[in-house]
């Protein structure tokens, strides 16, 4: 089986760049209206154009740009060096939302926002 989380972004180019940046990788698959990264073996991180997926969604749902800025998902991300991938997200233009600080189930997570408003939380096992 093969996993692929799609994120629907305002600017393919610009998420390009961030998601680049903050995982300090470069995308597997990059064309116009999808952007893949290879987050593991068979894990996935595609970004697809809200104009592109609103073609498919065939006014059957809101517009995606709708809920721009809105917490719309969490990308959970565990990581070695937490502080690491923070600081490359919050250089590539991420937004700090809350500091990393150990959580109840037993991670230490930090939580921002990308440039779209998806929550992106960087965690590791204490």
């Amino acid at each position: 089986m093969e996993i692929e989380f799609i994120l629907y972004v305002s600017d393919q180019e610009k998420s390009k760049a961030f998601y680049s940046k903050t995982l300090g990788m470069e995308p597997k698959l990059h064309v116009p209206g999808m952007t893949e990264f290879l987050l593991s073996k068979n894990v996935k991180l595609g970004l697809m154009p809200e104009q592109g997926i609103n073609k498919i969604l065939a006014g059957k749902t809101p517009h995606p740009k709708e809920g721009n800025g809105i917490p719309r998902c969490e990308l959970y991300l565990k990581v070695n060096l937490i502080n690491d991938f923070t600081e490359r997200a919050l250089a590539a233009g991420a937004n700090m939302i809350n500091e990393s600080a150990p959580r109840d189930w037993g991670d230490t997570v930090a939580y921002l926002s990308d440039p779209d408003g998806h929550i992106i939380a960087f965690a590791q096992t204490t």
